[in-house]
């Protein structure tokens, strides 16, 4: 027979097994590509993929925490909420051309992102390129 001891123990055992698995019912995936960006220049596409087009593509890498829960809602919600405001992969990319100011402003690549992926970090000469290409590729202010 079970104490309260053990039936505690094994329940918080059974939620700190289960929970993270929990994740793999979160959404992900990657709808038709239904637009091609034309590019300013390949050194801004190439700097557009490093940071920016998991979040804002249907082009989207999960990595393997993206199964786990918690980082798997958190994932899935900053996906979801990146393609609704600026999507390349759709022909009304939405805020495209707000695209240089975010970047300039600080705003993008968000902090959380940058934590788990520093290669989205940019030097401040890669993001003053960076921007003018965007503005250029998108149309808004540099």
């Amino acid at each position: 027979m079970l104490t309260t001891k053990h039936k505690v123990l094994l329940g918080l055992g059974t939620f700190l097994i289960g929970f993270p698995l929990v994740g793999l019912l979160s959404e992900r995936g990657n709808p038709p590509i239904a637009n091609q960006v034309v590019w300013n220049s390949p050194k801004t596409k190439t700097l557009f993929y490093r940071a920016c087009a998991d979040c804002h593509s249907h082009e989207t890498k999960y990595p393997w925490y993206a199964y786990l829960a918690p980082a798997s809602f958190l994932l899935s919600r900053n996906v979801s909420e990146g393609r609704l405001a600026f999507n390349i992969s759709f022909e009304d990319m939405g805020e495209a051309e707000e695209a240089s100011d975010e970047l300039l402003d600080g705003d993008m690549p968000p902090w959380d992102y940058l934590l788990l992926h520093p290669e989205a970090q940019f030097s401040p000469e890669e993001k003053q390129e960076f921007a003018k290409g965007l503005a250029k590729t998108f149309g808004g202010d540099f």
